[in-house]
């Protein structure tokens, strides 16, 4: 408890009356009268914490840690700059209003499906959260590295380009035509159906992986600076030209370490999830008509 300002007169008779207590004394023995007092209240609410009730509507508790999610939840920038005060008081004005509104209203069979959809929706996130709420170890990340990265110095990447048409025999007369000395980009510009047609039949970049087998084998078997014989695919007949490889080199740990912790945390959570989902005793009620999905009129049964 903050000990009130003295008017200059009362001040000065305290003095007086207390001659050896000076002014930097009586500031000391406030400050300390306003610690104790701080302190006292503290262990108070810390001995309640979340469950201090701060009001009551009609019976009904407000509880601090309410309002302390009622806080988190706030968007508005402005709001969460408003001093402590001002804020306890809106917030706490808010959530009376609340109180006292929601207990006029009727409990639908609506209402209650909303009410323990959003219970379980909270609880099964607050149970996400605690099982992502540690860190991977340093030895789940190397070894979660290891196993993406392990061959990335081995896989080859290709530079390529191809021509894509509807029927074998279209193929065949392109690659006549390439045999005879018909530039690669000029046909793949004037007859590719694909969409790199354009690009004059450019792929870029790409890895064995990223193809359908068969274009995918074609390309491997090719040297660089060579044109494939016609292969076909499901997406009709290619005629590729492979212009160069190289070998994919694996990033360091330190660039991808926030991909491969998320990638970790996520694992955890779908394995957990999971475990979970396969202990649970689950029993599905037979012969409930789904069109029953669409009787909102069921909602509003007491």
């Amino acid at each position: 408890m903050t000990r009130p300002t003295l008017p200059a007169t009362l001040l000065a008779a305290a003095l007086i009356a207390v001659p050896m207590l000076s002014l930097p004394a009586l500031a000391q023995d406030a400050a300390q009268d306003a610690a104790q007092d701080g302190a006292q209240a503290a262990t108070a609410q810390t001995a309640e914490g979340a469950d201090q009730v701060v009001a009551t509507v009609d019976g009904q508790d407000i509880t601090l840690g309410q309002m302390i999610v009622m806080k988190q939840s706030i968007q508005d920038p402005a709001m969460a700059e408003l001093p402590d005060q001002a804020l306890w008081d809106m917030m706490l004005d808010q959530l009376i209003r609340q109180t006292a509104v929601a207990a006029s209203a009727e409990e639908t069979a609506g209402v209650r499906a909303q009410m323990e959809l959003q219970r379980r929706n909270i609880m099964a996130a607050a149970a996400v959260s605690q099982i992502a709420g540690a860190e991977p170890a340093e030895e789940e990340l190397q070894a979660r590295y290891d196993q993406l990265f392990a061959e990335a110095g081995n896989a080859t990447e290709y530079n390529a380009a191809h021509i894509l048409v509807e029927t074998e025999e279209k193929a065949t007369e392109l690659k006549a035509e390439l045999d005879g000395g018909a530039d690669f980009g000029d046909v793949a510009e004037a007859n590719s159906t694909g969409p790199s047609g354009p690009n004059r039949g450019d792929l870029g970049w790409f890895t064995a992986d990223q193809m359908v087998p068969p274009f995918a084998e074609a390309v491997a078997a090719m040297e660089p600076g060579g044109v494939s014989d016609p292969v076909q695919t499901d997406f009709g007949w290619h005629i590729i030209q492979l212009n160069e490889t190289r070998l994919r080199e694996a990033p360091p740990l330190a660039e991808v370490r926030d991909e491969i912790s998320q990638m970790v945390l996520r694992e955890k959570v779908e394995a957990e999830i999971a475990r979970l989902v396969e202990a649970a005793e689950i029993q599905k009620t037979e012969g409930v008509d789904p069109a029953a999905l669409s009787d909102i009129d069921l909602l509003e049964a007491n």
